[in-house]
C-alpha cells in the first residue's frame, strides 16, 4: 500500500482533535489565552451546550491588526520566546498557553472570529476562519477601550464523525460550567460570568489576592460549608510552595469531584498529586469516602514539564516524591493542628434531625381551635403529680478539683461556712460531663451550648493515635516465615518493590529481589498475623504503580491498629461515672484527630446554645 501526503486541511483537523476534544476543551484555551494577555474581567456565553455558539470576552491587552493573522497560523505563539543562544526552552514556560494550537484548531473546525482592539489603538479589527480558511483583516466595532472578543459557532460541522460522540447538551453545558470554575479556583483577582442559553449561570466578581480572597472564590464555588470546614495550608520545602484549603476529615463526600489540584496556576488532573491526597487522609476516612480540598503548588518552571499532553491537562514533576511529601506533610500538619474540630455540618445535622415536619397536637393541651386555651389532660395531670417536678432543681452532680478529687464545700444552712472556691470544668472546648445516656452517649456542658459524645467511637481514636505513636517509637515488630515465600510478579512490578526494600523493612515487610520476575518475602509485621502474602505484595505492586507509594500495607496496618483499637476502647453499653467522662473529654482535647473516629465518622456533636433556643422559638 503506496504512503500518502494527507493534505493540510486534514492535517489540522486531526491535530485539533487533540486540542479541542469538546467545547469545554475550546472554552479553556480561550480563557487560558484571556488570562495571559492580564484579562481582569472575563465574561463566557455558550449556546447549545457550547457546540452552537461559544463567546468569550475579555479586558486584556489585545491583539493589534498585524497580529490577527497569526493568532490563527499554526503554532505562532506571542509566549514563547528564544534565549541569548536563539534557542526556545520549554521547560521556562511562565504561561498557560504556549504551544500555539488552540486558535488554529478551532478555527479547523468550526466558524471562528476574533474581533480584538489591542491597547493604545484607536479602532478594534477582526478576523475570520471558516473551516480553516482564514479570511481577511477588517474593521470591526469593539464595545470597551481594549481586550478581544473571539466567538466560536457550529463547532466541529467540518468533522460530522465527532459531533456524533458528543454528549448531551446538558452535559456538555456541564462540563464548560466545570471549566470555567476550575479556572476562577486559580485566579481569584479575576472577575468570571457565565451565561448558557441566556440564562445566568455564574457571577463571581474579582476577589482580593491573597489567602483571604482565594477562601472568598472557594466558599462561592464550592459552598459556604466549604469554608468554615476548611484548613488553612500553607508549606513550604526546597523552593516548592503548597497552599490553599482542604476539608476537615468528617466534611467528606462520595467521590473526589471536589479535589481541585492547580500547579503555577494551572488547573491539573495528576494521580499523584491525588494519590498524596488520599494518602494524607487515609487515618481518618474510609476507603468509600473523599475529602474536599483546593490545593495549590508553586515551584519553578524548569522543575515541572506542562509539555506531557496537548490539552496541557497533565504535568511531570522533577522531583515527584518531594512533591508527595511536601503534599502528605502539610495536609497531616494542618490536620494535626486541627486537634479534636469536627465540622459544622455534623451539627446542623443534628439540629434537622430535632425540627419535626409538623407538630402533633396531642389530645388536651393548647388548641387553636379552642380559642388557645388550656385543658389539662389526664397525662399532663400525671406529670404535673410527679414529686419534685415543679420544685427549683439543684445540681446533683458533683464539682471536682483539678487534681481529680471531689471537691468539698459547706452544705445548705451550714452558719458561717465560707464557699469553697470551685474548680468546673465547663470552661473546656469539651465542658463538663453531666450526664450518660444509654450508656453509649456522654452529655457535656459547655458555656454556651451542649456536648454530645460517642463514648465509644472517642474511645476508640484515642487508643488509636497511641497505638500509633507507640508503632512510630518502638518500629514495627516483624515476624520471620518459617519458609520464605516466593511471589511472581510482572518483571516491572518486581523491579519497583525491589526499588522500594528499605521503606518496606521500615513498614515490617522485609522483601528482596529473587530473579527478573519474582520477589523474595522473608519477614511480615507481626501485627498482621496469619496474612495473605502473595495478596499483599501484589497490592502493593498496584499501589505503586499508581500512586509511587506502597499503601496496601500502610492501610492493611492501620485497619489491624483500628480493629485493636475497637476491641481495646470503652464498649456502648458500659456506665460511666463522672470522673470517668471527664477524664475522657479532656483525653480527646489533647489528642489530635479525636473530632472524628477511624472512619471519618464524627465523635460528637456541639449543639450551640443559640440553636437550642431557636428550636424552641426562644430567638
Amino acid at each position: 500500500m503506496p504512503i500518502r501526503r494527507l493534505p493540510t486541511e486534514l492535517v489540522n483537523r486531526i491535530a485539533a482533535g487533540e486540542v479541542v476534544e469538546r467545547p469545554a476543551s475550546a472554552v479553556k484555551e480561550i480563557v487560558e489565552n484571556a488570562l495571559d494577555a492580564g484579562a481582569t474581567r472575563i465574561e463566557v456565553q455558550a449556546d447549545g451546550g457550547g457546540l452552537t455558539r461559544i463567546l468569550v470576552a475579555d479586558d486584556g491587552s489585545g491583539l493589534a491588526p498585524d497580529q490577527l493573522p497569526l493568532a490563527v497560523e499554526r503554532h505562532a505563539t506571542s509566549k514563547l520566546a528564544p534565549g541569548v543562544d536563539g534557542d526556545y526552552d520549554l521547560l521556562r514556560i511562565l504561561t498557560l498557553g504556549f504551544r500555539g494550537e488552540a486558535l488554529p484548531s478551532i478555527g479547523s473546525v468550526a466558524r471562528l472570529a476574533i474581533t480584538s482592539r489591542a491597547k493604545g489603538f484607536a479602532d478594534a479589527h477582526q478576523i475570520q476562519v471558516e473551516a480553516g480558511a482564514v479570511g481577511q483583516v477588517a474593521p470591526a466595532a469593539f464595545p470597551g477601550p481594549h481586550g478581544a472578543r473571539v466567538e466560536v459557532r457550529d463547532l466541529f460541522y467540518a468533522t460530522p464523525a465527532r459531533l456524533k460522540f458528543m454528549k448531551s447538551e446538558r452535559s456538555e453545558a456541564l462540563a464548560i460550567t466545570e471549566e470555567l470554575k476550575r479556572q476562577a479556583m486559580a485566579h481569584e483577582a479575576v472577575g468570571f460570568s457565565l451565561d448558557l442559553d441566556g440564562r445566568r449561570t455564574l457571577r463571581l466578581p474579582a476577589e482580593a489576592a491573597g489567602d483571604e480572597g482565594r477562601l472568598a472564590r472557594l466558599a462561592a464555588i464550592m459552598g459556604r460549608e466549604f469554608s468554615e470546614n476548611a484548613l488553612l495550608i500553607d508549606h513550604e520545602r526546597e523552593g516548592v510552595r503548597l497552599s490553599g484549603y482542604a476539608g476537615l476529615p468528617t466534611y467528606n463526600r462520595g467521590n473526589a469531584a471536589h479535589q481541585y489540584l492547580f500547579v503555577n496556576g494551572r488547573p491539573v488532573r495528576d494521580r499523584l498529586l491525588q494519590g498524596a491526597l488520599r494518602a494524607a487522609y487515609a487515618d481518618f476516612l474510609a476507603r468509600d469516602r473523599h475529602p474536599l480540598a483546593a490545593l495549590y503548588i508553586d515551584l519553578d518552571p524548569t522543575q515541572v514539564d506542562v509539555n506531557v499532553h496537548p490539552a496541557k491537562a497533565e504535568v511531570r514533576f522533577r522531583d515527584p516524591g518531594g512533591v508527595r511529601g511536601l503534599i502528605v506533610g502539610g495536609l497531616r500538619h494542618a490536620l494535626a493542628a486541627a486537634g479534636h474540630r469536627a465540622s459544622t455540618t455534623v451539627s446542623m445535622a443534628a439540629l434537622g434531625g430535632f425540627r419535626p415536619e409538623a407538630p402533633a397536637q396531642p389530645p388536651g393541651g393548647f388548641s387553636a381551635w379552642r380559642q388557645g386555651g388550656w385543658t389539662p389532660s389526664p397525662l399532663a395531670a400525671a406529670v404535673q403529680a410527679i414529686p419534685g417536678l415543679s420544685e427549683i432543681s439543684a445540681r446533683a452532680e458533683p464539682q471536682w478539683e483539678p487534681s481529680g478529687e471531689p471537691a468539698s464545700y459547706p452544705t445548705v444552712g451550714e452558719a458561717g461556712a465560707a464557699p469553697a472556691p470551685v474548680f468546673d470544668p465547663i470552661d473546656y472546648p469539651l465542658g463538663a460531663a453531666r450526664a450518660q445516656v444509654h450508656e453509649t452517649y456522654i452529655v457535656a456542658q459547655t458555656r454556651d451550648g451542649v456536648v454530645i459524645v460517642d463514648q465509644h467511637a472517642a474511645h476508640e481514636r484515642l487508643v488509636y493515635e497511641r497505638m500509633k505513636v507507640e508503632m512510630a517509637h518502638g518500629g514495627v515488630a516483624r515476624q520471620a516465615l518459617l519458609l520464605p515465600e516466593v511471589v511472581e510478579l510482572d518483571p516491572a512490578e518486581a523491579e519497583r518493590i525491589a526499588a522500594r526494600t528499605e521503606e518496606l523493612a521500615e513498614m515490617g515487610l522485609v522483601v528482596e529481589a529473587f530473579g527478573p520476575g519474582a520477589v523474595l518475602v522473608r519477614e511480615v509485621p507481626a501485627l498482621l498475623g496469619q496474612t495473605d502474602v502473595q495478596g499483599l505484595v501484589r497490592d502493593i505492586a498496584d499501589d505503586l504503580a499508581e500512586n509511587g507509594q506502597a499503601l496496601a500495607l500502610k492501610e492493611r496496618m492501620e485497619e489491624v491498629c483500628g480493629t485493636m483499637a475497637c476491641h481495646g476502647s470503652v464498649r456502648a453499653g458500659r456506665r460511666l461515672n463522672a470522673p470517668e467522662m471527664n477524664a475522657l473529654l479532656r483525653q480527646m482535647e489533647a489528642t489530635p484527630h479525636s473530632g472524628q473516629c477511624n472512619h471519618g465518622r464524627p465523635t460528637y456533636v456541639e449543639l450551640k446554645l443559640a440553636d437550642i433556643e431557636r428550636l424552641f422559638g426562644r430567638r
